[in-house]
């Protein structure tokens, strides 16, 4: 018989093998989360971008799941990069998008899960593990787990600009000629944030926002959160209304209509 603690890799499906990734990444991740004594290491000369022993931590942990749950299955995450598979997929790591909301304390980081084949996305995590909160995204739908059970994810159907609240992480957003891109939309929306980190798509996906607008993106940035929110009915591009999987320029909406009032805007940048 089969020990239940160290099942046979054959029997578990994709999404079960997500959560294992995701709660594998919180059990490392949490004890660092808040110390006083953590610390990070620069990996930008000309800027700030840090990374910490949490980072590098979680993702060993989940390539190591990895090799033994899905072998031929390639990976690409932040800290180590890729590694080729022979299956035509990629699981996509960001084992904490928002280090620098980690470092001070913030809980709006989160760990980024995604599996991708050649259309893109077609699963994927966001997981808070601070606040319990995992936000699922697959073909069987899109849900939020917690300690209180699952519920469902549906986005809102906002309709107008005017309507919006908006959110993006830094406030230059990317460019200036992205910057302006984005503060035509802002003098539009109702009201806009800042600083959320990944936590702003999971806010999307549940119902709370309507637009996220970035630029300067990376695989591992967006995928995870692209499933989520296509999974709770919202729609992710790039500003041109393309793929937004490979990262750059991003606008996700709660529903189709917002999305173009957006785009119709951004595709002018």
């Amino acid at each position: 018989m089969t020990d239940p603690r160290f099942p046979d890799p054959r029997t578990l499906s994709d999404i079960d093998v997500a959560h294992r990734l995701a709660d594998a990444a919180r059990e490392v991740i949490l004890p660092h989360f808040r110390r006083a004594d953590l610390t990070a290491d620069n990996k930008d000369a000309d800027g700030f971008d840090p990374v910490t022993v949490a980072d590098r931590a979680a993702e060993e942990r989940m390539r190591t799941l990895l090799a033994q749950y899905r072998p031929e299955d390639g990976i690409l995450g932040e800290e180590f990069g890729p590694t080729a598979g022979q299956s035509g997929r990629t699981w996509v790591l960001d084992p904490i998008d928002g280090t620098r909301g980690f470092l001070c304390g913030t809980p709006t980081w989160g760990v980024l899960i995604a599996l991708s084949g050649a259309a893109g996305p077609t699963l994927g995590i966001i997981d808070q593990p601070y606040t319990g909160e995992r936000f699922i995204g697959s073909p069987e739908g899109a849900l939020l787990r917690t300690a209180a059970g699952d519920r469902p994810l549906r986005t809102r159907s906002t309709a107008t600009l005017e309507e919006a609240l908006l959110f993006t992480t830094f406030p230059e957003v990317g460019t200036p000629e992205e910057r302006a891109g984005f503060e035509a939309v802002s003098a539009r929306a109702r009201l806009t944030r800042y600083g959320m980190d990944c936590y702003a798509y999971a806010l999307l996906a549940a119902g709370h926002i309507d637009l996220v607008i970035e630029a300067g993106l990376n695989p591992y940035d967006v995928q995870g959160p692209i499933a989520v929110i296509e999974a709770a009915g919202g729609v992710v591009t790039d500003w041109q209304g393309g793929r937004a999987d490979q990262g750059g320029r991003l606008v996700a909406a709660a529903n189709p209509t917002l999305h173009a009032a957006a785009l119709e805007i951004l595709s002018r940048v």
